[in-house]
């Protein structure tokens, strides 16, 4: 019963993250699902990602950058491709060190250089980058985050969600392919439903003072506190 409730207050608090600035939920629901219920994974918070990212772009539709998001989707498939010939490889504690130290040194560009120009080949890098980082790590928001942190919060929020809606059913295609798809974990995941749209609910509240000025600040902060958790989990 206390691994239940540690992963319905991680998915609700991971949920609240995702639905205010537009990712972070995996970064505190796989933690605790490692400690409580290693079985559920990876498939119960790759199943999560298809309620909330239907909520966040339903919410925001109107906001998605679609001709990014073409070029976003394009980059996703070689970076899903890679993701997973990196994972058959590469040991995951180098993987992770890599990816680590990698986001950590994109927040400080992002701090110091100026903003990312938002063109095809941009989109479609940052595509690649999110598809390879979420297939092998779990953690595919910092790249696309990066790149739209000085666009509106509906775009950012919106544009990354679709894009993680279709990441999603890669994973789930992929999971299913290597028979790593169980029931136990599906039906955690659809209890654990509610929690989802709950905290995508309560994230949403935070909209109107993130967009005003504090968005990009925390979308920054979030990222790096990624990475540092990677690393951390990585060189324990």
């Amino acid at each position: 019963m206390a691994a239940v409730l540690a992963v319905a207050a991680a998915t609700l608090a991971g949920a609240s993250i995702q639905g205010s600035i537009g990712f972070g939920m995996n970064l505190v629901t796989v933690p605790v699902l490692a400690l409580t219920l290693p079985d559920a994974l990876p498939v119960t918070p790759v199943l999560f990602g298809i309620p909330i990212s239907i909520a966040m772009v339903r919410h925001e539709r109107h906001a998605v950058d679609r001709p990014g998001l073409v070029w976003i989707l394009a980059g996703r498939v070689p970076g899903t491709i890679a993701g997973a010939v990196i994972v058959a490889s590469v040991s995951t504690q180098t993987l992770k060190i890599v990816i680590g130290v990698s986001v950590l040194l994109a927040v400080a560009l992002s701090v110091s250089a100026p903003p990312l120009p938002l063109t095809p080949g941009t989109q479609f890098s940052a595509g690649v980058l999110s598809g390879t980082t979420g297939t092998a790590a779990g953690i595919g928001g910092p790249p696309l985050a990066l790149l739209y942190q000085h666009r509106p919060g509906p775009t950012m929020r919106a544009t990354m969600a679709a894009s993680f809606l279709f990441g999603t059913f890669l994973s789930i295609v992929s999971l299913s392919i290597a028979r790593e798809v169980t029931l136990a974990a599906c039906l955690l995941a659809a209890a654990l439903v509610p929690l989802v749209v709950a905290g995508t609910w309560i994230g949403r509240r935070a909209h109107d003072v993130l967009d005003r000025q504090w968005l990009r600040p925390a979308v920054l902060t979030f990222a790096a506190i990624s990475a540092v958790v990677v690393l951390i989990d990585a060189l324990r």
